[in-house]
């Protein structure tokens, strides 16, 4: 894939605390990437540098081939931007915004098909402030969309939304990269990038800890399946910890969850044998894209 975004060694401060500490990572055209990290962990900061919004303290940042920080004026031409927190008038009508953003742009997208496109022509006489959660994001990406960019940058796209408007929200993202659009998410939702991105960032504190494809990221941690159950009797904690491929262990109101590898649900599935013990409501499946984050990086999602 040909590199749309290119970011090496990006470092930004405030108060002297380093935010973005030495990032970098490449964005192929076509791509879903995603940056997902706790809150705090830098993630806005990295995409409004990217974005232009805020010019960094070192590296260097390419979009489209284009500087950012000396460019913002090419770069609002090929990168639309959807911020982590928008609002408009409230009393501005779907259709008003449309129009209004459309004018900013010389060959903007015809806004009627982006509309229908994205849900919206039901909605187009309604005011901004009567919008459902869901009916705004939509209306956000629209406004992102509008001046026909190459890159989209989504940031906490679905926040606050019930899981419903979740879900339909991010048909319209795999719509936008079925288009063509690159798409740069930023989300904390684990299972969200799982379902939407080609590649992931972790980010932790300013620094990526890992970058990898949403099952790489997977595999890569050290417990890659996860089996639970209650025993009928209690199991010594030592022959727990002494099972291989262990990468932990949590009880919970009477119900262990290990995670481990296949040979450690072998290891288990014995010493349950050995011992007699019968393992209520057994679960053995694979660890998610949560359980490789906690795992990889040690922080809270």
């Amino acid at each position: 894939m040909n590199p749309v975004v290119e970011v090496s060694d990006l470092r930004k401060s405030y108060g002297g605390r380093a935010v973005v500490d030495g990032v970098s990572f490449t964005i192929g055209e076509g791509e879903i990437f995603g940056i997902l990290g706790p809150n705090g962990a830098g993630k806005t900061t990295t995409v409004e540098c990217i974005s232009g919004l805020r010019v960094p303290d070192g590296g260097q940042i390419r979009v489209a081939g284009l500087d950012p920080a000396h460019d913002r004026e090419a770069v609002t031409r090929v990168l639309g931007s959807q911020l982590q927190e928008s609002e408009l008038q409230a009393k501005l009508t779907v259709q008003e915004a449309l129009e209004l953003y459309a004018a900013f742009y010389p060959n903007p997208a015809d806004w009627r098909a982006l509309a229908e496109r994205l849900g919206l022509t039901s909605m187009l006489k309604k005011r901004f402030g009567t919008l459902s959660g869901g009916q705004k994001q939509r209306l956000f990406i629209a406004l992102a969309l509008i001046g026909n960019p190459k890159i989209v940058v989504l940031d906490e796209l679905t926040t606050g939304l019930d899981p419903r408007a979740r879900r339909d929200t991010w048909e319209v993202v795999e719509d936008v990269r079925a288009s063509g659009v690159t798409v740069l998410l930023v989300t904390h939702f684990m299972e969200e990038a799982q379902r939407l991105c080609d590649r992931i960032a972790l980010i932790d504190q300013g620094r990526i800890t890992a970058l990898d494809t949403p099952q790489g990221l997977i595999a890569r941690s050290a417990g890659s399946t996860v089996i639970s159950f209650t025993p009928s009797t209690p199991i010594d904690d030592e022959e727990l910890a002494a099972l291989p491929a262990l990468a932990s262990v949590e009880h919970k109101n009477g119900r262990i969850t290990l995670s481990g590898t296949d040979e450690t649900v072998n290891a288990v599935i014995s010493l349950l044998a050995r011992n007699h013990i019968t393992a209520h409501q057994l679960r053995v499946t694979d660890a998610t894209l949560d359980d490789a984050f906690l795992n990889l990086t040690g922080a809270t999602s």
